[in-house]
């Protein structure tokens, strides 16, 4: 045994204890989806963590090579299937900058509003599985009974309350219904109570505290290592975010802040989501005070024929950056489409954090990531 108290493998032999085996998922309700976490472990104590992908394996990419580039717009959206609008906006910002299209600026606020409404419900999601994970049930009925109403409003605007089809290159599909405006501002006014209800429940809860402080911690250059984006590298403290530091859209003219944790563990992934829908209620409430008169959208022809190029372009997802990089040959569809997905780099941190916890502790920490499988295997 060494000093630190860990059993050596002529120790093991000795005492006869043998390394288990124990696989978690990949139908799992801790793991987010189909994935497959392999625990290597000694008793209840982790040893390694092996993450398993490839069991929602769709071919969004090659799939893209085979559809106009309007017609894969119906498809985009069911790769993170939480934050659709987000996975649209990347995809047609993408276009639109290799074929030089501006969009109208009634158009940017619309796409800002509905993204940031899909942010907070996303990070309902997260909010309420990690606790349900955590054993906390009520905190899951409390999110889902708020985000309803967000939802709601998007089914209002879009007509769906999954996989929206709502962008369009060079706009949104159509405008704001007339009963929109009243019906988000009396939801602006009455969530912020909600989110203060939400941590009154959690934030200072012995249990939840016991789970979460010190538990799988990002450290800064981890986090630039590995890839790590969203709020997920800003709990470690890392400032970054799409929106601020590209400005794409019409989010340089809005004032708000960027959450940052200082520890990067499992506690402050969670305090990030929770400022990070205060933020977006500042937001939408100033998109809808300087909307405008105008178009929404620009009257393009159905078969787009974009320049020969290739690009990349990025959005800030509820859970990183989500990017698509793509090339034209000059034809109708495209000839390379390749997605980045923040899951994907996420999930790579999990055996780096995992060893030396126990098994219910990785409930805890791949919850505190907010996975989410729909994106990883393109």
């Amino acid at each position: 045994m060494t000093a630190a108290g860990e059993i050596t493998g002529q120790d093991r032999s000795m005492l006869h204890l043998e390394e288990m085996v124990l696989n978690m998922g990949p139908q799992h309700p801790s793991t987010h989806g189909v994935l497959r976490l392999v625990l290597h472990l000694d008793g209840e104590m982790l040893i390694s963590v092996d993450p398993v992908l490839g069991y929602l394996h769709r071919g969004f990419e090659k799939l893209a090579e085979n559809r106009t580039y309007l017609q894969y717009l119906a498809m985009i959206s069911r790769l993170d299937y939480l934050s659709g609008i987000f996975m649209e906006w990347s995809y047609v910002r993408s276009v639109e900058a290799l074929m030089d299209i501006e969009v109208p600026k009634r158009a940017e606020y619309i796409r800002v509003i509905i993204g940031e409404l899909n942010r907070i419900i996303s990070h309902h999601v997260a909010i309420g599985d990690f606790m349900l994970n955590l054993g906390a049930v009520t905190p899951f009925f409390w999110v889902f009974r708020d985000r309803e109403d967000v939802m709601d409003m998007l089914e209002m605007v879009t007509g769906q309350r999954m996989m929206y089809n709502f962008m369009r290159i060079g706009g949104v599909r159509w405008d704001l219904p007339d009963a929109f405006e009243a019906d988000c501002r009396k939801f602006l006014k009455e969530f912020p109570g909600r989110i203060d209800e939400y941590e009154q429940l959690i934030t200072e809860n012995e249990i939840f505290l016991s789970r979460t402080l010190g538990m799988g911690i990002i450290k800064p250059f981890e986090a630039l290592d590995y890839g790590i984006s969203g709020p997920n590298a800003r709990a470690s403290g890392v400032d970054w975010d799409l929106r601020r530091e590209v400005g794409y859209s019409v989010y340089p003219e809005f004032d708000f802040a960027v959450p940052l944790g200082q520890h990067g563990d499992c506690f402050d992934r969670y305090k990030c989501r929770i400022e990070e829908m205060r933020q977006s209620v500042r937001i939408v409430e100033q998109a809808l005070d300087s909307l405008c008169g105008g178009p929404v959208n620009l009257k393009l022809p159905p078969m787009l024929r974009p320049p020969e190029g290739d690009l990349y372009r990025a959005v800030e997802s509820p859970r990183g950056e989500f990017g698509v990089y793509l090339v034209s040959r000059g034809g109708l569809r495209p000839w390379r489409l390749k997605l980045r997905d923040p899951t994907f780099s996420a999930i790579s941190m999990i055996p780096k954090l995992t060893p030396g916890y126990k098994i219910a502790d990785v409930v805890a920490i791949a919850g505190s990531l907010d996975l989410l499988m729909g994106g990883v295997d393109r």
